[in-house]
């Protein structure tokens, strides 16, 4: 079961990608000390990067390749700073029209 600070993470980390990719297709789920992003599709959901803490409000992401492998994304930072890069970096994926 998540802690209480990576459900609160996670909650704060979905409403910024909200205000950022313009839409709420992309929801958040806590798993262990990963913060995966998902994409809510009518059929289907798709993991499509992930966010993992590597200190204290400092994070690094990765994305999930075609072949379900976790490439890294570079950079890292806070939660709002990597935010904005995974949704510039991975903007056709987390477009609700594709």
């Amino acid at each position: 079961m998540p802690t209480l600070d990576a459900r609160r993470e996670a909650a704060e980390l979905q409403r910024e990608l909200a205000k950022l990719s313009g839409h709420d297709l992309a929801g958040v789920r806590p798993y262990g000390k990963h913060l995966l992003i998902q994409m809510h599709r009518p059929d289907t959901i798709d993991t499509v990067a992930r966010l993992t803490e590597i200190g204290p409000n400092s994070y690094e992401s990765a994305f999930r390749s075609h072949t379900g492998r976790w490439e890294p994304l570079p950079g890292t930072g806070n939660l709002m700073e990597i935010a904005a890069m995974v949704v510039m970096l991975l903007a056709p994926y987390l477009d609700p029209n594709t």
